[in-house]
């Protein structure tokens, strides 16, 4: 695996995972518990789950769940050269101490290895490949997390969100045609996924998000850096396309426009950094990305 037992030797884990055989799942505990279960009526319970989100995000049904999802996806090797189906046997090997290290506070990720990839319109988008064991890493956070803000998103978005689709979003948009919105501004934020502040995105997060350990967890990868052409680049601004956990910071922090869009009162659709606010009248729409 090239570079891959240079990787393992840095984080010095010893053997004892908690992955056996092909299963990564118990049948007595198929996926991973659900925030959206709990009664809304029972605070103190909620805040005792939400205090205690990294044992959640570290619990071997939650885990075993994000290995499952990185497999299936399949996907490139990240800069340690590691596989998806290299990924269940390293687990095996290392997967308790890994845990433990996140429970500590001591695991490092890796840099995300970035490649450039080019546009049907043109030009090209960088993308950002962590390497499988991240990307797990990053599933199973991206997996507890998103129940805690799903019920806080707005209606209006459509990108990254379970049970909701492109296909979705333009139906929407033919509804306000069809209603007689005939005004439209199209808004494209340039770059967004590299250019998100870490500082709003971590203080947005917060609000919701009451266990110290996740936030400081997710900092870590916002500042993992990005290796080209073997040069590794500390990253003080973006969340990368191209990790697990990118799509649901990126609507965290766009959640704010969706409010600023429905205080002035108009009909839009957002998918992902893409948006068509709509009016029956012309409007100016002034916008700013910080």
């Amino acid at each position: 695996m090239k570079d891959t037992k240079k990787y393992n030797e840095s984080r010095q884990l010893p053997e004892g995972g908690y992955l056996h055989k092909d299963r990564v799942e118990p049948e007595s505990s198929a996926g991973a518990p659900s925030i959206s279960s709990m009664s809304e009526n029972k605070e103190n319970n909620v805040n005792e789950y939400n205090g205690r989100l990294l044992e959640k995000i570290l619990e071997p049904a939650n885990l075993n769940l994000a290995y499952k999802k990185v497999r299936a996806k399949k996907g490139s090797s990240g800069v340690d050269g590691m596989t998806v189906d290299d990924l269940l046997e390293f687990l095996k090997q290392n997967g308790q101490k890994i845990r433990q290290s996140v429970l500590q506070g001591t695991y490092k990720p890796s840099p995300v290895r970035r490649v450039e990839i080019p546009k049907p319109d043109g030009g090209s988008r960088m993308l950002g490949i962590p390497t499988v064991l991240d990307r797990t890493i990053q599933q199973a956070i991206a997996q507890i997390l998103s129940p805690l803000f799903e019920s806080k998103f707005s209606k209006h978005s459509y990108g990254f969100r379970p049970g909701r689709s492109a296909k979705q979003a333009v139906e929407k948009c033919k509804e306000y045609i069809q209603a007689g919105h005939t005004w439209t501004v199209d808004i494209d934020l340039a770059n967004y996924f590299d250019t998100v502040n870490h500082d709003r995105l971590i203080r947005r997060l917060s609000q919701t998000v009451k266990d110290s350990r996740v936030i400081s967890l997710v900092r870590k990868y916002l500042v993992s850096g990005v290796m080209i052409g073997g040069v590794i680049t500390e990253t003080q601004k973006g969340t990368p396309q191209g990790g697990n956990l990118s799509p649901l910071l990126a609507n965290i922090v766009l959640d704010e426009l969706d409010t600023e869009l429905e205080r002035r009162g108009l009909c839009f659709v957002r998918y992902a950094d893409d948006c068509a606010p709509r009016r029956r009248r012309a409007t100016k729409v002034v916008l700013r990305h910080v």
